[in-house]
C-alpha cells in the first residue's frame, strides 16, 4: 500500500482549500493511505475527510508563544518522532512555507512542492526534490489540486469535491442563520453598524442570528452586535467539529474573508461572501451550493446588497 504525506498545516482557509486535492487524490490512488499534518486546533475539522487515514497534528502557533519552555520542547520533541518515523512513498509540500518545506525536509519520502516562481517564500523550494511550476494567478483550490496531481500521477477534472457533506450532520432542527464577522484581518472586517443594519433588515424572517467567535476580542464584537438585535445569540467557542455542525444546520450565512466562510462554502451551505480586503478571485469560496460574492479589495459592499443577495440565494 503506498503511503502519501499531504503538508497543509494552517490556516483553516488554507485547509479547506486543500480538500479537493485529497478526494481526488483517493479517487486516483484508492490503494494509498493519506496522512495530513496540520495544526492541532484544524485537526478535528480534517478528520471529517473520509479519505484521511491518519493526521499528524503539530502545534506550532502554540509552541511559539513559550518556545524554550521544556514542556514546549517535550512536545517538538515527540512531533519530530511522529514526522521521521514513518516511510512515505510521496511527500506533498502545498503550504509553500520555508516552515513547513522544513518538516517536509524531515519526512522520509519523495518531497514534492512549487518551484521559486511559484511560491509564497522561494527559499522553501530548495527543501523538495521535486519542485512545479504552476501559475499564482490561478484560486488557491486549482493551485492545490494541481500539485497534488503532478505530483501523484492524475489530472485534476471537473468541479472541486471537498469530500465534507452537510447531510451527514443531520437535519437542522431550528431555523438559524450564521454570521461570521471576525476575521484576524482588519481589512477584511465589514464595520459593526453594517452588520447590526443587516441583523435589523433579517428580523422579519422569523430567524435565529447566531454569531461565532474564537478569540475574547472576537466574543466582545459578537456581544455587541447581538445585544443590539432581536433573535441573536453568541455560541459557546467549540472545536471545529462542533462548528462544521453549527454552520451545516443554518439556513444561510453572510461573512466575511474568513476560514470559517469557506467551511459554509465547503458544506454546501447557502452563503453570502463579503470581500473588502482581499481578493475573491484568488482566495474566494468556492462550493456547490447556492453563492453570492460581493465587493472586492478595497471595496466594501452596502448593507442594501448583502440584504438583497440574502433574498436571492436564501429562497
Amino acid at each position: 500500500m503506498a503511503s502519501i504525506l499531504f503538508i497543509k498545516t494552517s490556516s483553516l482557509g488554507d485547509v479547506i482549500h486543500h480538500m479537493p486535492a485529497l478526494t481526488e487524490a483517493r479517487k486516483a490512488r484508492p490503494e494509498a493511505r493519506f496522512t495530513w499534518l496540520v495544526e492541532e486546533a484544524f485537526a478535528p475539522l480534517v478528520r471529517l475527510h473520509p479519505a484521511v487515514g491518519e493526521v499528524v497534528p503539530v502545534a506550532w502557533r502554540r509552541w511559539r508563544k513559550s518556545l524554550l519552555s521544556p514542556a514546549t520542547l517535550g512536545e517538538i520533541t515527540g512531533s519530530l518522532r511522529a514526522i521521521r518515523a514513518p516511510r512515505y512513498d510521496e511527500i506533498v509540500d502545498s503550504q509553500g512555507l520555508l516552515r513547513s518545506a522544513v518538516i517536509a525536509r524531515l519526512a522520509h519520502g519523495r518531497r514534492h512542492g512549487y518551484d521559486a516562481a511559484s511560491i509564497r517564500e522561494p527559499l522553501a523550494a530548495m527543501f523538495y526534490d521535486v519542485r512545479h511550476n504552476i501559475s499564482r494567478d490561478l484560486h488557491a483550490v486549482e493551485r492545490n489540486r494541481i500539485l497534488s496531481g503532478l505530483a501523484l500521477g492524475f489530472t485534476p477534472q471537473g468541479a472541486p469535491d471537498f469530500g465534507l457533506e452537510r447531510a451527514r450532520f443531520g437535519a437542522p432542527t431550528e431555523r438559524y442563520a450564521v454570521l461570521l464577522h471576525a476575521t484576524a484581518r482588519p481589512g477584511k472586517q465589514w464595520p459593526e453598524a453594517n452588520w447590526i443594519a443587516l441583523g435589523h433588515a433579517l428580523a422579519g424572517q422569523g430567524i435565529d442570528l447566531v454569531l461565532p467567535w474564537g478569540t475574547d476580542a472576537e466574543r466582545a464584537r459578537s456581544e455587541r452586535i447581538a445585544a443590539a438585535l432581536p433573535r441573536a445569540r453568541v455560541p459557546e467557542r467549540a472545536p471545529l467539529d462542533m462548528v462544521a455542525r453549527l454552520i451545516a444546520g443554518a439556513q444561510f450565512v453572510v461573512g466575511v474573508d474568513t476560514g470559517l466562510l469557506h467551511l459554509a462554502a465547503a458544506l454546501g451551505v447557502p452563503l453570502v461572501a463579503i470581500f473588502a480586503g482581499s481578493k475573491p478571485g484568488l482566495t474566494g469560496p468556492v462550493g456547490s451550493g447556492p453563492l453570492a460574492v460581493l465587493g472586492a479589495q478595497g471595496e466594501a459592499p452596502s448593507v442594501e446588497a448583502v440584504a438583497e443577495a440574502i433574498a436571492r440565494i436564501a429562497r
